[in-house]
């Protein structure tokens, strides 16, 4: 079951993964620093489009984030980046349309922009500088977290126009380099997600969702869908793209539209990151940015619930057909060929310009680099 729903999403996922490896291989860092070292509307919208742009696992993102934070971005830019770069990037949302359907993308989207609309506002209002000069003090100290490499590196190429960047032998190395990080991230996730998935989609009974959703009773359930969403989010310890095929579960649960939303932005609160905020802002922060982020969740799923509801656009029946789609020859089928090539391609040449010692070194700092690449080989053998 996790297979088959794996295979549903495999070409989304290598497209999203190839257009973000474009767009991170050719923006450097150094530029967002720039843009993200004031707290006004130009700041924030700067740092929600390029977190948007740069695609990453949870773990990644706070990472980053931190780097900017101790480059000279704003604390509040950098964690309104780093919910960008998870909630709104290309991946997640062709993994959306495809195992959800275009309204969840379109929900996730304004949900999304809406959320941090909600953060901005709150760290404007409720973020003391006192507080931001302790996690200032905290950051310095360089704790590590996870994912450590993925914050110091900055793969971009530059000088040159756009395209001729783009297809200059080191872009490719760039792109390739960048594909295979964000994959390596990812993978554990990735892996996590669909199995927990196949797991409760085979054994939980549906009964337990419905009591536990209240789904028959459609007005409380709208109210208590974004609350409980991100609860269970938090649980799961899965983040970014490893959420969506939970989502799809909890919706054929009978877990409401909103909360299908405000599980999938619970991705950044899971208790592990919960930690790694601490070893890096320090406990009172990490409680601040907690309810800030859970609050903002909640508010976001409950308004855009409310609203797709008034719209009409919430899909009636919540049977979702990817559990039950057997692979069979169709366009699925030949994206995901073509998928599997255009990797084998990006994989060839990460190969034979060093990838693998600079995945190791990238790992080296938290984790041994070297099961992430077996993992990768492994995923390869498997297709």
């Amino acid at each position: 079951m996790s297979f088959f729903m794996f295979w549903e999403v495999l070409w989304p996922l290598v497209l999203g993964f190839l257009i973000s490896a474009i767009v991170q291989s050719l923006v450097s860092r150094e530029a967002v620093v720039k843009a993200l070292g004031s707290d006004d509307v130009r700041g924030a919208t700067l740092a929600t489009l390029l977190g948007a742009a740069s695609s990453s696992c949870s773990y990644a993102a706070v990472a980053v984030a931190r780097g900017l934070f101790r480059k000279g971005s704003t604390l509040a830019n950098a964690i309104l980046f780093e919910f960008a770069s998870t909630n709104l990037v290309f991946e997640l949302g062709l993994v959306l349309l495809v195992l959800l359907g275009w309204q969840f993308l379109a929900a996730e989207l304004a949900g999304g922009l809406l959320m941090i609309a909600i953060l901005a506002t709150t760290f404007k209002y409720t973020l003391r500088s006192r507080l931001v000069e302790a996690a200032r003090a905290q950051a310095e100290k360089g704790l590590r977290g996870r994912m450590e490499g993925h914050g110091e590196m900055d793969m971009s190429v530059t000088g040159g126009s756009f395209w001729s960047r783009l297809f200059s032998a080191r872009g490719f190395t760039a792109v390739s380099h960048v594909f295979y990080s964000d994959i390596a991230s990812l993978a554990q996730d990735l892996v996590l997600g669909f199995l927990i998935a196949g797991a409760l989609a085979a054994w939980v009974p549906n009964s337990f969702w419905q009591a536990l959703f209240v789904s028959n009773n459609p007005t409380v359930a709208a109210v208590w869908g974004p609350i409980i969403g991100p609860v269970i989010a938090m649980l799961t310890f899965v983040c970014s793209v490893g959420n969506i095929p939970l989502a799809v579960v909890l919706w054929n649960g009978g877990i409401s539209f909103g909360g299908v939303i405000s599980f999938i932005f619970g991705d950044l609160i899971i208790i592990p990151i919960l930690n790694i905020y601490r070893k890096y802002y320090g406990r009172r922060m990490s409680l601040y940015l907690l309810a800030a982020s859970y609050g903002a969740m909640v508010l976001a799923g409950l308004v855009i619930g409310t609203l797709f509801q008034a719209l009409g656009l919430v899909p009636s029946h919540h049977f979702i057909e990817a559990f039950q789609a057997r692979p069979s020859l169709n366009y699925t089928t030949f994206l995901n060929f073509a998928a599997l090539a255009l990797s084998l391609i990006l994989g060839w040449r990460f190969v034979r310009s060093g990838g693998l010692e600079m995945l190791r070194a990238m790992e080296g700092a938290t984790t041994p680099g070297h099961d992430m690449s077996h993992h990768d080989h492994h995923g390869h053998h498997h297709h």
